[in-house]
């Protein structure tokens, strides 16, 4: 377009010329004249307007001309003011995004069909994949850690041991255990037997051995227990299994409601954090989720074919169907949005203005007449073409006088 205009004036200049020279060979060319004449005026006016304002016009260091380069750091400073005045500003996130609804939106994401097309790119998720490999991965794993580790100890374990307790007695799941106790009983018992003997005869004097006392109580001592054995196994509701429901019932109830046994139970809950065993599982978690993650997004069939889709699939039948669910997420979205404004709008905004400013003029320059060069070109041919009306209505004017 730049072009354009100037050849536009060019034929301006030649057309005045001409009819300059043959301005008495025909009563029109006056007229042709004062508009050729008006319009390299109004050409020349408005190339002189859009040159002075990224650099001076042929070279003149002429005053009030290069305009966007001597005023790049002002330029730069206002920018960031009006981002931080019209679009950085908690209120003004905050008002914008009441109405975004950014869970439905990730909903329809979700639901889309994404069967690529043959040829075509797999669109976001490789360029994705490698952001997570660039990634520290040793910070991050780091703060999995401790961030898994200050859960856990957050949870109170307690009330879930007690839950899981009664659960499992409600629904009898406690009764195989119990068996499994029996039976592993009464094999030590025929393993032990003559250790039981041996004690018997040890705590018996020679007096009593003489009459085989000591053999009768340790028989009588194994068959007692062996019956007692047969008879819990053989009978669901024997008085001993029964206690031992009863004490876990009481040991659920003392969990919830009594410090010394909720003590115990947290402090096993410290010594399997502080164990290394578990501190190397849980700096695992990052490696296994992230190297499950790169490979889903480079390459979603080599895990499971049509696994993640499905996935996907689920969550967003979930989140088109839940609308309290949506709401909650687009409020916690919209005060993590709010939250990062707040703490970091200013930044950001120190960030557009301090960019600005790294610029050499040269680059301002360029980057602006390339974004806006066509439109301004466009002003000069409107220049052109506006003076010559303007210089006709002002022959005819003359004219008529």
């Amino acid at each position: 377009m730049r072009l354009a205009a100037t050849l536009l004036l060019f034929a301006m200049a030649l057309v005045f010329a001409a009819s300059l020279y043959f301005r008495d060979v025909h009563p029109a060319l006056p007229w042709i004249q004062a508009f050729a004449e008006a319009a390299m005026v109004g050409g020349l006016a408005d190339w002189f307007a859009v040159t002075a304002l990224f650099r001076h016009p042929l070279g003149l260091p002429i005053p009030h001309t290069a305009i966007i380069p001597a005023n790049k750091d002002r330029i730069g400073d206002s920018l960031a003011v009006f981002l931080r005045d019209n679009f950085l500003t908690p209120a003004i996130v905050a008002r914008r995004l009441e109405e975004v609804d950014i869970a439905g939106a990730a909903a329809r994401w979700l639901l889309a069909d994404r069967t690529p097309a043959p040829g075509r790119k797999r669109g976001w998720g490789p360029l994705i994949a490698r952001l997570i490999e660039a990634l520290d991965q040793r910070v991050i794993g780091d703060l999995v850690r401790e961030a898994a580790t200050e859960k856990l100890r957050g949870v109170q374990l307690s009330p879930i041991v007690a839950d899981a307790i009664d659960t499992t007695i409600d629904k009898r799941r406690h009764e195989p255990l119990i068996d499994s106790a029996i039976a592993w009983g009464a094999g030590m018992l025929d393993d032990q037997e003559s250790t039981i003997r041996g004690m018997v005869a040890e705590r018996t004097n020679w007096f009593l051995k003489l009459v085989a006392v000591d053999e009768q109580v340790s028989s009588s001592l194994i068959k007692g227990v062996r019956k007692l054995l047969v008879e819990m196994a053989s009978d669901p509701q024997h008085p001993l299994r029964l206690r031992i429901t009863e004490g876990l019932r009481t040991y659920a109830f003392d969990l919830r409601h009594f410090p010394d046994s909720q003590s115990r139970i947290e402090g096993f809950k410290e010594d399997l954090i502080g164990n290394p065993a578990m501190a190397h599982w849980l700096e695992g978690l990052w490696d296994s989720a992230r190297t499950g993650l790169v490979a889903s997004l480079t390459n979603p069939d080599a895990i499971a074919p049509g696994k993640l889709a499905v996935a996907m699939k689920a969550l967003g039948t979930r989140l088109e169907a839940d609308a309290p669910l949506r709401a909650a997420i687009n409020l916690h979205l919209r005060r993590a949005a709010v939250g990062l404004v707040n703490d970091y709008g200013d930044e950001i905004v120190s960030l557009v203005s301090t960019t600005v400013r790294g610029w050499d003029a040269s680059t301002v320059t360029e980057k602006l007449e390339t974004a806006v060069g066509r439109d301004l070109q466009f002003i000069r041919i409107n220049g052109t073409v506006i003076g010559g009306l303007v210089g006709l209505a002002i022959h005819a004017a003359t004219v008529l006088l």
